[in-house]
Order: C-alpha cells, then structure tokens, then sequence
C-alpha cells in the first residue's frame, strides 16, 4: 500500500495570451523533468479549463496547473521548472494541501495514499480526475452541463475549474469548498450530481478514475488565478 504523501501542492499559472506558444513548449519538455524533481514522489503537469461546463470546449489556454505529492512535509519547491513557469506567467498561485480520503487510481497508481481520517473542519479542496471509455465519451458529456450548472450555484463554493492531461478523455475538476460539509452537501445531495452518481457503474463511463479530499493548509499568490469566487476570502 503506497504511504500518504505528507504534503501535496497545487501550483496553478496564468500565462498571457502572447506567451501561450511558450507554455505549449513547457507542457511537452516539463512533464517528465516533473517526475524527477528532488522530493517529488508523484508530479502530474495539466491543462485547464474555465469551469463553466468541465466539457472539451472548455479549455483555458492561458491557465496551466501542475499537481505534486512529496515525500516531506517541507517539499513544494519546483525548481528550474517552477522558475520558467514563473518568467511566462502574468500571476500564480499555490496551495498546500493534506490529503483527507482518496479513492481510486491515476495512471496505474495511488498518488496520494489511502488515508484513513478524513474529518476536517476547515477549507477543503476535491481534485477528480478521469480517463473516460471513448466509446462513452458522447454520453458524459451529454450529462456534464447541469452538474455544472448545479456546481456554479453550490452553497460554500470558493473556487472551481477543470483539469485535463489531453481534452477529451482525459478529464478532472478542482473545486475548493469552505467546509467538508458543504462539499457533501453538493456531492450526495444536488439531483444532478447524484442521478450522474448512479449511472456511472451502469454506463460504465471511466476507464479508470480517482476522488480525493484535500484539506486546505494555505493558500499564497494570487487567488484569481484559481477561479475564486469574488467577495470570497
């Protein structure tokens, strides 16, 4: 069984639209220079999409977001990869994150462990990540637009946009949530969300999927960058 990470992050850039040709060049040489910066057990750079629909026209060109598990609880420096990040990027932002549940796999494997507590009483992230089956792909995304109709107006909702290794079959979503309570709330309790719940095993739409809980340890930068909700601190 793979150990619970001590620290995960969440660095998130917002690239202006003259440097998108720069970034593009970054998702291809970083992600694997990712995997191998000291420390970092499990590294995954993303794409990013606005959150208004999580659907394959969503796409953010200018929002770009790399998710990192480490082996210690003073990890999070990037390095050479955070520091050209940063000279293309107009803002960012980084939150430290402990993982509270996780459920499923990513890319064959468990990046963050199996932890057992999940009690938290203050800001939590979920981070959902997917491969959808191809042949299913045209259903799910027929059944994503009222959840994110339903997720816009949540309760307790303070940020949110999607994540993706590739467009459309590889998918997820960020959202942070001012309490564990209102994040349940929205996942078991809004129709939408639990009628998309109970057709998942029947349809069959994952290939392979993951859901964790994160509780929120800091937050710094610019929270724009994560989509924050005006008004919201």
């Amino acid at each position: 069984m793979t150990s619970v990470p001590p620290l995960v992050t969440l660095h998130v850039w917002r690239v202006p639209r003259r440097d998108v040709g720069h970034a593009f060049v970054r998702m291809a040489v970083d992600p694997r220079r990712l995997r191998r910066v000291p420390g970092a057990r499990f590294g995954r750079l993303l794409g990013t999409g606005t959150g208004t629909t999580f659907g394959p026209g969503d796409s953010d060109l200018t929002r770009y977001a790399a998710v990192v598990a480490w082996d210690g609880p003073d990890g999070g420096d990037l390095g050479a990869i955070g520091a050209a990040w940063d000279r293309i990027s107009s803002a960012s932002a980084r939150v430290d994150l402990t993982p509270l549940t996780s459920h499923g796999r990513w890319s064959g494997v468990t990046p963050f462990g199996e932890p057992s507590d999940g009690r938290h009483d203050g800001m939590v992230l979920a981070l959902t990540r997917a491969r959808l089956r191809p042949a299913r792909a045209l259903t799910f995304w027929r059944a994503v637009p009222p959840i994110a109709r339903e997720l816009a107006a949540a309760p307790g909702l303070l940020a949110r946009f999607g994540v993706g290794e590739a467009p459309v079959v590889w998918q997820g979503t960020v959202s942070v949530w001012r309490s564990a309570a209102d994040l349940t709330r929205f996942a078991y309790r809004q129709p939408e969300h639990r009628a998309v719940i109970a057709r998942t095993r029947e349809v069959r739409w994952y290939a392979e999927d993951l859901f964790a809980r994160f509780a929120v340890r800091g937050i710094s930068g610019d929270r724009a960058v994560l989509g924050w909700r005006e008004g919201e601190r």
